[in-house]
C-alpha cells in the first residue's frame, strides 16, 4: 500500500523477521521517550522476534520509505466473551523523529483499522496511553477513538525495568 502524504511517499507492509532489530530499537526509544525507562536488550530483542515468529501473539506493520523503516505499529489480541469477538490492542507505536507530524501514524492506524474491519471476528480496537501524554491522546481522539471509563491495573512478576516492583 503506497501512501502519499504531503509529498511523503511511503509504504505500509507486514513486518518481517528482518525488521526485528529496528523494531526492538524503536521500542527502546519509545520506552525511553514516553516513560523514561530503558528496556533490557536481552528481553526486547527476543520478545520482538517471538512475536514476528508467531502470529498468534500479534502482528507488527511498518511504514517504509526508500528501504528504511520510518514507523511501526503493533497489535496484540484479546478475546472478548462479552462481544464474542476479538479486540485488537494497538501497542508499540513509534515514528522516527524526522517523520513525525507527517501523517505516518495516521496511515498506520488507518491501515490497522481497515484490516480490523475486514476481519469478521474483530469487534474493535483499543489502546492504552500514558496519562500525561496529551499529544498522543489528542491524536487518538482526532482519529475517532474515545476515552473509556476503565482504569488499567497490573501485577508484574518479571522485573523488566529498574524500579519495577
Amino acid at each position: 500500500m503506497s501512501t502519499p502524504h504531503d509529498d511523503l511517499d511511503f509504504e505500509i507492509r507486514d513486518a518481517t523477521i528482518e525488521d526485528a532489530a529496528t523494531i526492538a530499537e524503536f521500542n527502546s526509544r519509545l520506552s525511553d521517550e514516553t516513560e523514561g525507562k530503558r528496556l533490557d536488550p536481552k528481553l526486547i530483542g527476543p520478545g520482538v522476534v517471538a512475536m514476528l515468529s508467531d502470529a498468534s501473539k500479534g502482528r507488527y506493520w511498518v511504514a517504509e520509505k526508500d528501504g528504511e523503516v520510518i514507523g511501526q505499529i503493533m497489535v496484540t489480541l484479546e478475546w472478548s466473551d462479552w462481544r464474542n469477538g476479538m479486540i485488537w490492542w494497538i501497542q508499540s507505536v513509534y515514528i522516527r523523529d524526522d517523520y513525525r507530524r507527517a501523517g505516518v501514524f495516521t496511515a498506520l492506524y488507518r491501515h490497522v483499522e481497515s484490516l480490523a474491519k475486514e476481519t469478521p471476528d474483530v469487534t474493535g480496537i483499543r489502546l492504552y496511553v500514558e496519562k500525561s501524554n496529551e499529544r498522543a491522546q489528542a491524536a487518538y481522539v482526532k482519529l475517532g477513538m474515545i476515552d473509556t471509563d476503565y482504569r488499567m491495573m497490573q501485577t508484574i512478576w518479571r522485573r523488566t525495568f529498574p524500579g519495577d516492583a
